[in-house]
């Protein structure tokens, strides 16, 4: 297996760790396959370097693409060129505009089934298989606030 920041090794001792959170991201792109023959490479690649804590992976439930999330420019430059060099798949980038990636949770298993029923094309999951909202701007962020009471809105992974 792979090691991943904020692993710890032991010899017996029994501890746990929660982890290093991640925080929602600052920007946001589909990230393409730019060569169909080299489908598995990417896909290597792309998982090793979310691993790695290159930048966070989400994936769209409503068309099933993968969006990567960093905090700046130059993480998607080093993701295209360490994929490229280091496992032979070259990718392409296509911009979309998102405001904040926000966990989601609610004590109400129906409230949450409701909201990401209502808000399916905003909807992703994160590495871990957890529900992201992607809300496309900080007005549509504070509405489904407002209307969604019960749900609650986390802009790290750590609840």
């Amino acid at each position: 297996g792979n090691f991943k920041i904020g692993d710890t090794l032991t010899s017996g001792e029994n501890l746990h760790f929660k982890g290093l959170p991640s925080f929602s991201p600052e920007m946001f792109k589909y990230i393409e396959n730019a060569d169909p023959m080299k489908t598995k490479q990417l896909q290597k690649g792309i998982e090793q370097l979310i691993d790695e804590g290159v930048a966070q992976l989400f994936t769209n439930q409503f068309n099933n693409r993968k969006i990567i999330g960093t905090v700046g420019q130059l993480q998607f430059e080093v993701i295209e060129y360490r994929l490229l060099h280091e496992y032979g798949a070259k990718c392409r980038w296509e911009p979309i505009s998102l405001h904040k990636a926000c966990w989601i949770e609610s004590d109400d298993p129906a409230v949450l089934e409701d909201f990401k029923r209502r808000k399916y094309q905003y909807m992703a999951k994160d590495k871990e298989g957890r529900d992201v909202f992607l809300a496309e701007s900080s007005y549509l962020l504070m509405m489904a606030q407002q209307d969604f009471k019960y749900i609650k809105f986390h802009f790290n992974s750590e609840f």
